[in-house]
């Protein structure tokens, strides 16, 4: 049947999969992959022979049209992302926004999703919680932590370990340095490591061991206890 399926990937254990995910990748026509040389590898672990092409924010805007004509067309995509959930702070929106507009079907799948298991690992809070994904660069960050400060559901966010230090400093200066928080890096694999502590001491642990992998960061909300 032609439509689009978003299918999440692992974060890091390739065992992270659903059995449905395999099927739907087994079947579909065209895979549309963030990275084709990353997935694959995941591909090749399945032996899931299906066409990829590539689907990244640098093309996405261009490609939109072009996959959706050829679902139009009487073709199943799915759309996976190099880990996780395809929309989640990966590339996606767009794609199911025009097939929503073009009143093409989309059938997403659950799966690996980073912050989930980041936030249950923290032991804060998870009824009621405030995805940020990853904080503006440059323009409107400052604007944003300040709105932030005030926040009491528990906070999520991505960041790149090159920045972590620089970003817990800010929070430290915005949350203030006895707000509790979580580090989570490599989730799934091998050297998964949960850190809890305050702002001010996850400061000092990674400015004196530099992290690696990829990072979620937990923070509990304003007055929670």
């Amino acid at each position: 049947m032609s439509k689009l399926y978003i299918v999440p990937t692992p974060i890091g254990n390739l065992e992270d999969i659903t059995f449905r995910a395999v099927k739907v990748l087994n079947e579909v026509d065209l895979i549309l992959a963030e990275d084709t040389r990353t997935s694959s590898y995941l591909l090749k672990h399945y032996d899931i022979k299906g066409h990829m092409e590539s689907h990244h924010k640098y093309n996405e805007h261009k490609s939109v049209e072009r996959v959706t004509d050829k679902i139009l067309a009487g073709m199943s995509v799915a759309l996976i992302s190099d880990a996780g959930t395809p929309g989640i702070s990966d590339p996606g929106f767009l794609l199911v926004r025009e097939c929503k507009e073009k009143d093409i079907e989309v059938e997403t799948l659950p799966g690996a999703t980073a912050f989930v298991p980041a936030l249950v690992n923290s032991g804060f809070p998870c009824d009621r919680f405030c995805f940020e994904g990853f904080l503006p660069l440059k323009k409107g960050r400052q604007t944003r932590l300040k709105e932030l400060s005030e926040e009491s559901r528990t906070l999520l966010f991505y960041e790149s370990p090159y920045r972590l230090v620089k970003s817990l400093k800010q929070f430290v200066e915005y949350f203030g340095a006895d707000r509790e928080a979580s580090v989570s890096r490599e989730l799934t694999k091998i050297y998964e490591e949960n850190r809890r502590g305050t702002l001010e001491e996850l400061v000092n642990w990674y400015t004196a061991k530099p992290p690696k992998g990829e990072i979620v960061i937990v923070v509990k909300g304003k007055g929670k206890h």
